[in-house]
């Protein structure tokens, strides 16, 4: 099956659907994405805090898909921010995977006490200008991060990856997303699964007969939308791939907007400082 994909910002085309590795153990990332790669996902979605690139690169090397077949993409962690410092985690993060180069590369978080985002951009777009990295972006930016990023820099950021799900809709992100021109994709799209047994979410599912998670993922999909949906079972990871068969109308697009109850599951980018 052919993945509807999203152009990006630089001209880069990006499979609109990809799988999540957040919270696998390496020790079952190999499996988990060899089994998404059998299904027919072609972008992976990592990140060096996950501590599984290893996993994720044993899959691609042992899958025998050629690497131009494939969008692979992780994260700068927090500690890692910093000129230097990210130019040597990125380098560290393509010996972890086994390649030569992504597909994006990601600041983790803003992380705002330490404020090191400026500074770890400029190492994005020094990996990118050598074209060690086929595009660059975010995740986690609200719209004050991406303004002044934006303002600061000569690369606009090409992705923005957020939490995002009927339960947190981040509409004033996603604004801001649009006015810089920025992709936005979702991770956790399925707000870990507490929107699934929402009355308007089974309604919905029950007349298309598909599953509230498939109604879900079509939402995120028909509001044009990247999404990483994340599962180590091959029955869920074939299920979430099956999205492609079916659109709600608009009136179901709009019973799924209002289930927005700023139901967030993660921290607050304003907040959030781990390093």
């Amino acid at each position: 099956m052919s993945i509807p994909t999203i152009t990006l910002n630089n001209g880069i085309e990006m499979p609109q659907l990809g799988f999540g590795v957040f919270q696998v153990p390496d020790d079952e990332t190999t499996a988990a994405v060899a089994e998404a790669l059998r299904v027919s996902y072609r972008s992976i979605d990592t990140a060096a805090v996950y501590g599984n690139e290893a996993g994720v690169g044993r899959a691609i090397a042992e899958s025998g898909i050629d690497r131009s077949d494939l969008f692979i993409t992780s994260k700068v962690w927090n500690s890692d921010q910093g000129f230097d410092a990210t130019l040597r985690a990125y380098d560290e993060a393509l010996e972890k995977l086994g390649l030569e180069q992504l597909d994006l590369y990601l600041i983790h978080w803003p992380t705002p006490e330490r404020d090191l985002y400026l500074d770890t951009w400029r190492a994005l777009e020094r990996i990118h200008a050598e074209g060690r990295v086929r595009a660059i972006g975010v995740s986690n930016f609200q719209p004050a991060h991406l303004d002044r990023l934006v303002a600061a820099s000569e690369v606009v950021p090409a992705v923005n990856q957020i939490e995002l799900h009927p339960a947190l809709q981040n509409r004033d992100v996603i604004a801001a997303n649009t006015r810089h021109g920025i992709a936005t994709e979702a991770w956790s799209p399925l707000a870990q699964g507490a929107v699934l047994r929402d009355p308007a979410v089974v309604a919905i599912a029950e007349e298309h007969g598909v599953s509230p998670a498939q109604a879900v993922l079509r939402w995120h999909l028909q509001q044009g939308r990247i999404v990483i949906p994340k599962s180590v079972t091959p029955a869920r990871i074939a299920e979430n791939f099956d999205v492609f068969g079916f659109e709600l109308t608009a009136d179901e697009l709009d019973a799924i907007d209002r289930l927005e109850r700023d139901g967030r599951t993660g921290p607050h980018p304003d907040e959030f400082n781990a390093a």
